[in-house]
């Protein structure tokens, strides 16, 4: 069940990052926004390469940030791996593996006065089986996001960590969309990884302690990118309405 739910919880991170994504290039020019997410695409890239490098992949194209007007990053089209069906894995996990490790450091070296203040609320290890377990998990769900609004809002702005934990914390999260292109592969990825580990962990009667050890990560990855998703939804549908009673389409 730890893997299942991690891998549901994978698949959720990256959908909604990807809707982030696409609703912040919609509101913000591509190549501002490019620009600002560099710290996260940074990253993302280091991990796509080492996975090129790792699978013995054709390694072309792949630049921090693009030449074109959005200033988009660009990644190798068409790797080729030499590992078969392992390979494609790899390339599509390692980019959410790197993001979520810096936020796992991040979150470590900077963000102790805003976890600090963190209260009740998680997501466990375990998936929802009844209907009523469904509705309980969206209530953990708003209650996480409230609380790290509200741990975020009382931190120390005086101090430049808190401001850095913030911002590198939204371009990590954020980044973890799948670059153009790749969202299939990525979700694949996900999918593959997490049926094989949950096979061999249940075949073996193990799990690997270090995916129980950062589920605090994967729980302030998950509110952070469901509250950006939210505020980026409200501020859409009223500029969007604004438009609409002004007589602008």
């Amino acid at each position: 069940m730890l893997y299942a739910s991690l891998t549901f919880w994978l698949l959720v991170i990256v959908l909604t990052a990807w809707g982030v994504h696409q609703l912040w290039t919609a509101m913000v020019k591509p190549k501002v926004l490019n620009t600002v997410l560099l710290p996260g695409t940074l990253a993302a890239q280091v991990g796509h390469v080492l996975g090129l490098l790792v699978t013995g992949a054709t390694i072309s194209n792949t630049t921090l940030y693009g030449d074109g007007e959005s200033g988009a990053p660009e990644t190798t089209p068409d790797p080729r791996p030499k590992i078969p069906i392992v390979g494609p894995v790899i390339i599509g996990m390692l980019p959410l593996v790197a993001c979520a490790t810096v936020i796992f450091f991040v979150a470590r070296l900077l963000g102790a006065p805003v976890l600090g203040k963190i209260g009740a609320g998680t997501i466990g290890p375990t998936l929802p089986t009844t209907t009523a377990g469904a509705w309980q998990l969206l209530r953990d769900l708003i209650t996480l996001m409230e609380s790290i609004v509200s741990a975020s809002l009382a931190a120390d702005f005086t101090s430049w960590k808190t401001w850095l934990f913030l911002y590198l914390l939204v371009c990590l999260a954020v980044r973890m969309a799948p670059f153009p292109g790749n969202l299939r592969g990525a979700l694949g990825a996900i999918l593959i990884l997490g049926i094989g580990a949950a096979t061999l962990s249940s075949l073996l009667d193990v799990a690997d302690p270090r995916v129980q050890n950062a589920w605090a990560v994967l729980n302030l990855t998950v509110a952070t990118l469901l509250f950006l998703l939210l505020l980026s939804l409200l501020i859409r549908g009223g500029v969007g309405l604004v438009k609409l009673l002004s007589g602008h389409s």
